[in-house]
């Protein structure tokens, strides 16, 4: 019996058996907000939840202005059922700027439904295109907005983002839905980030430290169970995501001890949050642990505070300090990432740039990119002879080439030789 069968019928899996185990799966009109680093691969999250509403038979309306539609569609590929799809295409006309090598795609028929909205600068039109969506569905349809960030970079303001999900995502509670929201972390500041925890039932953060992915929750409302609130490494294997407890975890009562400190002081709720620019609510929060803060805004609250952020952790054990020098054996002994014909090694990550080793078998064929993450690249070609797909074009790449990707990215990579094929990615 598979794990979404034994959740209550109140719930709503997520597609991922590990994180409905750690957090009692989804209740009916959930909104999520994914708070996510780079090279965290939360593309499989989606995935999953995109999968188990298609076998549910459950309509999903997916929503994008950082990617093309045909980028999304090649991504997806297979995994689309496309009766249950529409993409509303909030690129084209946004950040592809009307360009002929996006308009083209609505030249040819597709099978998946594209709404494509012709001004999604303006928020009005923007939000008139959702809900006419809406109107013609039946009660339920989920969500995936696949870019708050992207949105900000389109509308060019925190505060019109911020003003679009409050009016959004309470909508999308009375509809009965369950909404994915992502945003990348560090393109956003923290009382905007506050302000959406306030106003939405989940957040979850993924973030790397060192070669390992690691999943917190921020805030679930409703759900009793505390253990979520404690980082938990995951891992990625064949689209499947093994969420595991993590060994080392810090003190559960932070927020108490925190408010203690606080009245030490005896300074308010209000003036704590004023220094730190979040809202007071999100502070009581906090205090009474119902939500746990990112660690910028904990460093922040110290600061306030006057005090040292290394009493509030456990920060004894041995201390691993990253080498300087990086053995191809010591990187190829690493478990793999794997994605359809490609083996994935975490080379470096955590810091300011992030690198990795990308191997395609032999005479192999990925038809669409391996990095779930869309984000600018470049990739140096290690080994081989490939010949890559770009915008319908091809072109062979071979040994000391270098490709960067920006807003585009490739539909197809394809292994021409009887070798293995290496290539380095950094971002």
């Amino acid at each position: 019996m598979t794990l979404g069968n034994q959740l209550p019928s109140s719930k709503i899996s997520s597609g991922v058996e590990s994180l409905d185990i750690l957090i009692s799966g989804f209740s009916i009109g959930d909104n999520v907000v994914w708070e996510v680093e780079a090279g965290t691969a939360y593309g499989i999250f989606i995935r999953n939840f995109l999968r188990r509403s298609f076998a549910e038979a459950q309509k999903v309306i997916y929503v994008s202005c950082n990617r093309s539609p045909q980028t999304i569609l090649n991504d997806f590929g297979s995994l689309l059922d496309e009766e249950h799809f529409t993409l509303v295409d909030g690129f084209t006309s946004g950040k592809g700027k009307n360009d002929n090598t996006f308009l083209k795609f609505y030249d040819k028929p597709t099978a998946t439904n594209v709404v494509r909205i012709e001004n999604p600068k303006d928020i009005e039109r923007f939000t008139a295109t959702l809900n006419a969506i809406e109107d013609r569905l039946p009660p339920g349809a989920r969500y995936v907005f696949d870019s708050l960030t992207g949105m900000q970079d389109l509308w060019g303001d925190e505060n019109e983002t911020h003003r679009f999900f409050t009016y959004m995502c309470p909508r999308l509670y009375d509809l009965g839905t369950v909404a994915y929201w992502l945003l990348e972390k560090d393109a956003h500041s923290p009382k905007f980030k506050a302000n959406l925890r306030h106003i939405t039932q989940v957040v979850l953060d993924l973030y790397k430290r060192k070669n390992a992915l690691y999943i917190k929750a921020l805030k679930l409302e409703g759900r009793q169970n505390r253990e979520a609130f404690k980082p938990h490494a995951y891992e990625i294997r064949d689209e499947v995501v093994t969420i595991a407890p993590q060994k080392k975890e810090t003190s559960s009562d932070i927020g108490v001890r925190l408010k203690d400190e606080r009245m030490r002081l005896g300074m308010s709720q209000k003036e704590v949050a004023d220094r730190v620019n979040v809202t007071p609510s999100f502070l009581s929060q906090l205090e009474s642990n119902q939500v746990s803060p990112s660690l910028p805004t904990f460093l922040q609250i110290c600061r306030a505070l006057g005090i040292n952020p290394g009493q509030f952790l456990d920060l004894g054990g041995e201390k691993h300090d990253t080498p300087w020098l990086l053995r191809k054996e010591q990187i190829f002994s690493r478990p793999a990432g794997r994605d359809d014909g490609a083996k994935i090694y975490e080379v470096a990550g955590g810091g300011k740039h992030s690198a990795r080793i990308v191997v395609l078998a032999p005479s192999s064929v990925l038809n669409r990119h391996f990095n779930y993450l869309k984000e600018e690249e470049l990739i140096y070609v290690l080994k081989g002879d490939l010949t890559v797909t770009m915008g319908g074009r091809e072109e062979r790449i071979r040994v000391g080439d270098i490709i960067r990707l920006k807003e585009s990215f490739p539909s197809q990579w394809k292994n021409e030789g009887g070798d293995e094929a290496e290539l380095l990615v950094l971002w």
